[in-house]
């Protein structure tokens, strides 16, 4: 465990002083650095001995993607999708010395990483361009990282029943409960501090709607590891594995929290 919160230490004091002093454009440039990472253990996980072939692929499509959220007018940011896509089946075809069989998994895999990594990602530098947009880039971090320390420590105390056993066994139905309680709290503290905009049914709605999906998105990842057979999506955090392995929540966070505070801010 200290392991844990010292690795959770060290990644906090790289990434906060982009968010607070850095502005949009230093949130802006460091996403892509640590999705870089990502797509790597994607690519590794996902492509086995074709992750570089892969890799290539996987920057080129998820790079135009998140651009394209970032910069592109909002009519041209579900084109961007398509193109990727459209990408992805052009660069399975072209691939040397391919054959059919297996192409349709290579294209699927492609297209899963670019939107996943590349698209989900984007919703990180969008929120700070917002206003207040410091205190909806605290609120995003918080959900997933509260929600399981809440869990952690439900699950140890109270678990009994298996939330989904076949992809996490260790995750309880009674850790789940937990850390969408502690989810909602830091909900309620993050809008006592900076975010008065929200009413307390705004939190709820996000400590608990959000909140789930951040358990969902843990889940889909584990998911993903274990159809292709591995523990953990890298090493590069001692306790933690992989980036991924610390962001999987996150990722499923961001854009609908994004949704929800373009909501509020025009009320």
């Amino acid at each position: 465990m200290m392991t844990r919160i010292l690795a959770a230490v060290v990644g906090l004091a790289l990434i906060l002083p982009v968010i607070l002093f850095g502005g949009s454009l230093g949130v802006e440039l460091m996403v892509p650095v640590f999705g870089l990472i990502a797509l790597h253990e994607f690519a590794s996980m996902a492509f086995g001995d074709r992750r570089w072939w892969a890799l290539r692929g996987l920057v080129v499509g998820a790079g135009s993607v998140y651009a394209s959220l970032l910069y592109a007018p909002a009519e041209f940011h579900g084109l961007s999708v398509v193109l990727a896509t459209l990408f992805a089946f052009l660069y399975v075809l072209a691939r040397p010395g391919g054959t059919t069989q297996g192409a349709a998994d290579l294209a699927g895999r492609l297209v899963l990483g670019t939107v996943w990594i590349g698209g989900f990602l984007a919703f990180l530098p969008l929120l700070r361009r917002l206003d207040q947009g410091v205190a909806w880039i605290f609120l995003a971090l918080a959900i997933p990282w509260l929600g399981d320390t809440g869990a952690y420590f439900a699950g140890r105390a109270l678990g009994k029943h298996k939330l989904y056993e076949l992809i996490s066994p260790k995750k309880t139905i009674e850790g789940y409960v937990g850390g969408i309680i502690t989810a909602t709290i830091g909900v309620f503290v993050i809008r006592s501090l900076s975010l008065s905009v929200l009413s307390p049914l705004d939190c709820v709605l996000i400590g608990v709607g959000i909140g789930t999906l951040a358990v969902l998105g843990d889940l889909a990842e584990s998911l993903l590891k274990r159809a292709f057979g591995v523990k953990d999506s890298g090493k590069i955090m001692p306790g933690h594995g992989g980036l991924l392995d610390r962001i999987d929540s996150l990722l499923f966070v961001l854009p609908p929290l994004y949704g929800y505070a373009l909501w509020v801010l025009s009320r």
